[in-house]
């Protein structure tokens, strides 16, 4: 009897503890909710619930270290636990290591969980595989077991964003927002979705952003005000806001020029011609369309114009061939790109990679004989896109070099393009790209399409009969009118894109000159001239 009295007494702590900790994560409280931790463990250091804890705590203070020990052995203490195989699949993701996420994936899939927190998971990893469809389907379900919180009504939206529902995406931000206001990622959201007419927007969060440590949370909001005051005519009080998001996001991310220059002087030094003719031709099928280049130059507005056509289908910016480089070589660098992907890829089976692509894009490409990929980046990938799928099509396009840096510059992205939040750094990434764009043109001429946004808005039609004549698709009117397109649209042109064409972007740095001096004096030490003030 005084044994079971113990007994109760140890587990009615240990749950005490538990919600104790939970309470301060919930809180933002890491030190007192590790504490917790610490303690349960102390006490009973095979308790499931207490690993599981320590791999929150671990993922909240962004230690991911510990927070692959911690779900690990939630996994070896009791393998059917399904939201720790879905959390090591979604930080196996992070780190680059594809196979590995398939792997936790496909276990944690074998329980059929109806858990909020493991359907929300699953569908934050079927969007990093870049599986939408899929992914719309597990935040449903969290949506549905568990309404009205804020954190899976988030990816909900985003999901809705990328789906081009963005009617319905606001007006779930909108929700998230009477909830909990302090959001600021819904807060950008909405900035985004439509043109501001007042201030009272702009003044909600700069009150937000005033009261905010956090250099992740400010860099939403002040990339939000900036837009508002673009809509606005503020210029420099827009130019103020961009550069405080700008430098907000720096401090986040962990962007290493150097390895950037090693994987542009690799490709450019390994990716030959002779090394490209000595490779066997891969899989022959001829419905990939990739529309690539710089982010914010006009990709999206040219992936509209095709999949106008009734040949063709939108199938978003596509993670799917990088994917099946590290599937089929097992990289894991967690760096998307690097030197070390293209050694290893320069030594795939071409065959197997051009098969293994269209495989993991069946969901996606639709019932059409063509479909779009519209990832920018793929530029770097060109002479693997060639040999792996050699009838494919490439569609590139250009930009006016100021125009296209400023337009990263005033953009917030995910986790791509950590070159953009610094003047500088912009002006000699856009540098590297524009001499291994010039790489591609003397090693495969003909092998792709240049088209530049500026003919492109100012001469829709001969752009896109040039287009089509490239892509082999005879014309069809319904080519003209993309803005009238119900199709996904995932990107920050979302908006503009169901307007006709317009040139309101053209020369839009010129309002901010002054203020990006820095930028224009990088490029032009790189050789590269701008349009005149």
């Amino acid at each position: 009897m005084i044994q079971s009295t113990a007994r109760l007494e140890k587990l009615q702590h240990l749950q005490s503890l538990l919600q104790r900790g939970m309470q301060a994560l919930a809180a933002g409280d890491i030190q007192r909710a590790s504490d917790c931790c610490q303690q349960v463990l102390r006490i009973q250091p095979d308790l499931v619930q207490g690993h599981f804890l320590v791999g929150l705590v671990a993922l909240e203070s962004r230690n991911r270290k510990i927070a692959f020990s911690a779900f690990s052995s939630v996994v070896k203490l009791q393998k059917e636990h399904p939201a720790a195989w879905a959390q090591l699949a979604k930080l196996h993701m992070g780190e680059g290591q594809v196979n590995a996420a398939d792997a936790a994936l496909g276990e944690a899939l074998k329980y059929r969980s109806e858990d909020p927190l493991v359907q929300d998971l699953l569908g934050s990893i079927y969007s990093l595989m870049g599986d939408y469809g899929v992914a719309r389907q597990c935040f449903e379900t969290a949506n549905r077991l568990q309404p009205d919180h804020p954190p899976y009504l988030l990816n909900y939206a985003n999901n809705l964003v990328y789906s081009g529902e963005l009617d319905a995406a606001n007006a779930v931000f909108n929700k998230i927002v009477s909830l909990s206001p302090d959001s600021p990622q819904a807060h950008w959201h909405m900035a985004s979705a439509s043109k501001a007419t007042d201030e009272r927007h702009i003044q909600q969060m700069e009150d937000l952003a005033a009261r905010n440590r956090s250099p992740r949370v400010r860099a939403f909001y002040y990339y939000a005000i900036g837009k508002e005051c673009e809509d606005l005519g503020q210029w420099d009080r827009a130019f103020d806001a961009f550069s405080r998001g700008a430098a907000a996001r720096r401090e986040t991310v962990e962007y290493d020029e150097a390895a950037e220059i090693e994987m542009f002087d690799f490709l450019e030094q390994h990716c030959t011609r002779d090394w490209f003719d000595a490779l066997p031709e891969g899989d022959p099928d001829p419905a990939p369309i990739f529309v690539l280049g710089q982010p914010r130059t006009g990709t999206t507005l040219i992936e509209r114009i095709i999949t106008s056509h009734s040949q063709a289908h939108s199938a978003g910016e596509l993670q799917q061939f990088g994917l099946a480089i590290r599937r089929l070589t097992n990289h894991q660098n967690p760096k998307r790109f690097s030197a070390d992907l293209f050694r290893q890829a320069a030594d795939v089976d071409m065959a197997k990679l051009g098969s293994l692509y269209l495989k993991t894009c069946a969901r996606m490409r639709g019932d059409k004989p063509r479909f779009v990929d519209k990832l920018p980046q793929n530029y770097l990938l060109i002479p693997l896109i060639l040999k792996a799928l050699p009838n494919a099509k490439i569609v590139h396009l250009t930009r006016e070099p100021m125009d296209a840096c400023f337009a990263s510059f005033k953009q917030l992205f995910a986790d791509a393009y950590l070159h953009s939040y610094d003047q500088r750094e912009m002006a000699r990434h856009h540098a590297r790209y524009r001499r291994l764009m010039d790489t591609w043109r003397e090693r495969f001429p003909g092998r792709f399409l240049d088209i530049s946004y500026e003919d492109a808005v100012t001469d829709l039609d001969s752009s896109a009969k040039r287009l089509l004549a490239h892509l082999e698709l005879p014309w069809e009117d319904a080519c003209l009118d993309f803005h009238t397109q119900k199709q996904a649209v995932s990107t920050a042109s979302a908006a503009q894109v169901r307007e006709p064409v317009h040139t309101r972007s053209l020369g839009r740095w010129k309002k901010y000159a002054t203020q990006l001096a820095p930028m224009i004096e990088e490029l032009r030490n790189q050789g590269i001239a701008t349009d005149s003030i």
